[in-house]
């Protein structure tokens, strides 16, 4: 071990303490940007769109009243129907939340459930308890029933609790049949029948629970695949070209006119039984509440969640079984819900 002669140890002794007194002197100079008398203050910009409830938004009439909302869609001056489980099953409300006019249900066996608007404007309905999808035109005439009223089943002639229908740009029909049936039902633009493809299961091209269905602008096919977590895309001849999973257990899709997909749904959870719903399917209840919108490719292009609201006790913002949604040409969001039994409007902020 080297010797360190005892006047070169004073030195650097000296030099050490120097040291240590220019660092302190330096920090009462400059105090930490730690310390609590140097608070950083956070530019408060919102770069990210987010979501507002419309206030007394909409205006219903006393003797009009809301049931669940399973289904909501736009027309082409973006007036708002909804597709709800009580006597005036079918509300129109204008953007600003003006009611319009209803329609009464078809029988006491009619259970609601999705609404669409296609490009002619013809509204179509789906109906789980008489089992079938119908056309009709904006003022009500029936034109096109699919299915057998009254009569489940599994062939051409019979559908069996159907959740979803969707108009392809050529005018074919595709049918997301549904919770009675885990199959995809395709219609010529008549309502003859074409194919059917899918069945029970969670493997690629099965279902567990079809759900929803929605159309692009290039005839590719979008199935909320409730039970297995996971949105299934296909073309028209029910081949299969892509699953988006383990994102959200997607309730309900909407398409934009860019060929927007969203979805709404709860984010992914297990299976679990809850004594007021013992044969629900998965989600119910729901742990959260969320919309996603994707590009066609699939890829997330923005999340946005509510709060998940008490049964009965229903705050305006909140959702209670998000079921249904659609999107407006302003980004504005219309969502549709179950146990709250109400719809909503959202307005987009940035």
């Amino acid at each position: 071990m080297k010797h360190i002669a005892p006047a070169a140890c004073w030195k650097w002794s000296l030099a050490l303490l120097a040291a240590l007194a220019a660092t302190a002197l330096a920090q009462t100079a400059s105090p930490s940007p730690y310390s609590k008398t140097n608070v950083i203050v956070y530019p408060r910009v919102n770069v990210s769109p987010w979501y507002e409830v419309a206030p007394n938004w909409p205006q219903r009439p006393p003797d009009v009243c809301c049931g669940a909302v399973p289904g909501v869609a736009l027309d082409k001056v973006e007036n708002v129907w909804i597709h709800t489980r009580t006597n005036i099953t079918v509300q129109v409300f204008a953007p600003d939340g003006r009611y319009l006019r209803g329609w009464e249900r078809e029988s006491t066996n009619y259970v609601a459930h999705y609404i669409r608007i296609d490009k002619e404007q013809n509204v179509w309905l789906a109906d789980v308890g008489q089992h079938v999808v119908r056309k009709y035109s904006p003022d009500r005439k029936l034109l096109l029933t699919l299915g057998t009223p009254g009569e489940a089943g599994k062939d051409a002639t019979h559908l069996y609790k159907p959740t979803d229908m969707t108009v392809a740009p050529n005018g074919d029909i595709f049918v997301s049949d549904g919770y009675g049936n885990a199959r995809i039902v395709h219609f010529d633009r008549n309502g003859r029948f074409v194919k059917a493809w899918g069945k029970l299961g969670n493997k690629p091209g099965e279902f567990s629970l079809p759900h929803s269905i929605v159309c692009d602008s290039k005839g590719r096919l979008y199935v909320a695949d409730r039970n297995n977590v996971r949105i299934q895309v296909f073309d028209a001849d029910g081949k299969l070209l892509a699953v988006w999973k383990d994102m959200l257990v997607p309730w309900g899709l909407f398409v934009t006119a860019k060929d927007e997909i969203w979805a709404c749904g709860s984010s992914p959870m297990y299976w679990r039984v809850d004594p007021k719903y013992p044969k629900a399917p998965l989600g119910c209840p729901p742990k959260d509440q969320l919309v996603m919108k994707f590009n066609t490719d699939g890829k997330l292009l923005q999340l946005w969640t509510f709060p998940k609201a008490e049964d009965g006790q229903e705050k305006p913002g909140e959702l209670n079984w998000l079921h249904g949604l659609a999107v407006d040409s302003k980004g504005n969001l219309y969502c549709g819900d179950i146990i709250g039994k109400r719809v909503q409007k959202f307005v987009l902020k940035k």
